[in-house]
């Protein structure tokens, strides 16, 4: 792990997606941060100790999402495939598809295996999961803020954990998507899905894989916009969430209204993954955000774990 002192830093852009504005001064508390996402090997000793049974190993209950063929209420989840071609990118069921059987031992389904990527990131967990692992440690899932102003790594306002520039000198400094997403990857930076942890640079904060590889949990209630003023948040950090809003708001205002059927409510991730591109979801930025469902769980989302110093 990797202590920070902690202290005010500009959080968010506006140069970017509408979610990640306005750019404010936000104060964290000092704290330590997993140099790396957790791998597939020290998760496996969490479940070998703990017994744990992983979100994706288990069938979901058909009460709890209306209009679900029982039929497919089996265990999995959800893996990434190419196309073949070109597709419509607003159309995610191109290239996610629900898969019987995969899980974190089985990132890619029956069949597959961690052998040989112990050192990758692990992936396949659920919220619940992550904050088992943290908790076994005892450790915690990072705050938006604090994940954010370890990402920046000492940098004010840049675009990227290394400066304003994606490629220096054509230099490949994280796991992303070159090429057209989501059939055609160059793979210039060697790896077509997730790589070992630490394969590339670290930022000034001597943190590895911030950006891309995995999309990292954090505790923080997703809410489309946050507010230019932000309050400190219980046990260090701070965050940006709503003060007005009484208890439980917040989980109910990160619902998906997509989905009104479906009340389930979603975390911040950071950080991006091997699947960002230049021509969709330019997320392999600190400032960047996307909300996900705390009961999913895919091939491209993974955590890391921090101790917050004592009051």
């Amino acid at each position: 792990m990797r202590h920070l002192s902690g202290g005010h830093f500009l959080m968010g852009s506006e140069r970017f997606y509408p979610e990640e504005a306005p750019a404010r001064s936000v104060r964290v508390d000092g704290f330590w941060i997993d140099e790396a996402p957790v791998t597939n090997a020290q998760f496996a000793r969490f479940v070998a100790d703990t017994g744990h049974v992983t979100l994706a190993e288990i069938a979901p209950d058909p009460r709890d999402y209306p209009g679900l063929d029982p039929a497919l209420a089996q265990a999995g989840s959800l893996v990434f495939e190419k196309t073949r071609g070109p597709v419509d990118v607003s159309d995610f069921t191109q290239w996610w598809h629900f898969r019987f059987g995969a899980d974190w031992r089985h990132p890619l389904g029956p069949g597959s295996s961690i052998e040989g990527i112990e050192d990758h990131p692990v992936v396949h967990v659920a919220y619940a999961d992550a904050e088992a692992y943290a908790a076994w440690a005892g450790k915690a899932l990072p705050t938006e803020a604090e994940w954010e102003y370890a990402a920046r790594g000492g940098l004010e306002d840049a675009d990227y954990a290394w400066g304003d520039e994606l490629a220096p000198g054509g230099a490949m400094m994280a796991n992303y998507w070159q090429g057209l997403f989501p059939f055609a990857n160059q793979m210039l930076d060697g790896y077509e899905r997730t790589s070992p942890v630490r394969t590339y640079p670290a930022n000034g904060h001597g943190l590895f894989d911030m950006i891309g590889n995995v999309w990292e949990w954090t505790t923080d209630w997703y809410a489309v916009r946050p507010t230019a003023k932000a309050r400190k948040s219980k046990g260090g950090g701070s965050c940006c969430e709503l003060p007005r809003n009484p208890r439980g708001a917040r989980e109910r205002e990160s619902y998906d209204p997509a989905m009104p059927d479906t009340r389930i409510g979603r975390k911040v991730l950071k950080g991006g993954s091997h699947l960002c591109a230049a021509n969709y979801c330019q997320r392999y930025r600190p400032a960047a955000r996307h909300p996900q469902p705390i009961d999913s769980s895919t091939t491209h989302i993974g955590f890391r774990c921090v101790i917050r110093d004592a009051a």
